[in-house]
């Protein structure tokens, strides 16, 4: 089958949760109870938050993650159901948790706590080849926290690299700090590179983030660096651009870096220019800032 006539436009394998957004908290000690002015059960994870948006943006898209059988895996399920993911592959397991992420905001500044539940238990081979020949591009998220794919993430880009899909990724902050994982490896079947300008520095040791653009695009061919308030850096070939951010009224910004993936996503799958999607991702980007959570502005 032609890649243009498949029936997905892209796959997202990554890790599925919720998020639980507690805003304006103030400072928390031990021992002491404090209050949160306004409380956000939510959609979560960096996968499955692209491929919502991704579906609300038009694109065709499948998803293979892992959720428990309890009520944060049934939201996660009826929230992309909700958007028209196909999930035929996403995997069910008794006995275990679904992953949750505690979000806790005060002005623009935020700090989280994730408790991993089904997130580390997605495998390569849990997406089939057979599923990965059905569509065009390989979105894979949060990889940092996806330990049992590591191991196996370069095959699975390599696989579907043979089968004519194109790639991309997003790292997410590794909780470990040591910032490889098999990353490198990967990341030379990688055609599209997500890190934020943090995780660019660290990956590759720069201090400056255009230096750290050069050296990943030694390996990756298109490496689009987000940098929240002041837009994103491109490094592709030999060349590099920026394209400056949305000016728009900021309400909250979990989801801000997926729902630019979700965005450029949405133009590279079609055949646009790199700065057009680099400008899809950005105002996509905005678009999730100015609602809680990182898919509430899309389901408008």
């Amino acid at each position: 089958m032609r890649t243009d006539e498949r029936p997905l436009d892209v796959i997202v394998a990554g890790e599925a949760n919720a998020d639980l957004i507690l805003t304006e908290v103030p400072p928390l000690e031990l021992e002491q109870e404090k209050l949160a002015r306004d409380m956000h059960l939510v959609l979560g994870g960096s996968s499955s938050i692209t491929a919502h948006n991704l579906a609300r943006l038009g694109v065709r898209v499948g998803f293979v993650g892992v959720i428990g059988d309890d009520l944060l895996g049934r939201l996660v399920e009826e929230r992309l159901q909700s958007a028209g993911v196909d999930l035929r592959y996403l995997r069910k397991l008794r006995g275990v948790q679904t992953g949750l992420t505690v979000w806790h905001t005060r002005g623009r500044k935020r700090a989280g706590v994730t408790f991993p539940g089904t997130i580390a238990r997605l495998r390569a081979a849990d997406v089939p080849a057979g599923y990965l020949a059905q569509a065009r591009h390989l979105h894979v998220g949060a990889y940092f926290l996806l330990k049992n794919l590591q191991p196996e993430a370069a095959k699975l880009f390599q696989r579907a690299r043979r089968l004519g899909l194109t790639t991309s990724l997003d790292c997410n902050y590794d909780p470990t700090e040591r910032w490889d994982s098999g990353l490198l490896e990967t990341l030379r079947f990688t055609d599209i590179f997500f890190p934020n300008e943090d995780e660019a520095r660290k990956i590759t040791g720069r201090a400056e983030v255009r230096a750290a653009a050069e050296e990943l695009a030694r390996v990756v061919r298109i490496v689009a660096i987000k940098r929240g308030a002041r837009g994103v850096l491109v490094a592709s070939e030999g060349r590099m651009f920026h394209v400056p951010a949305v000016k728009t009224r900021v309400v909250e910004t979990t989801g801000a870096g997926d729902s630019f993936n979700a965005g450029f996503l949405a133009r590279f799958v079609r055949g646009a220019s790199l700065e057009e999607c680099a400008r899809a991702g950005v105002r996509a980007g905005a678009r999730a800032v100015t609602r809680v959570g990182g898919t509430a502005a899309f389901e408008e």
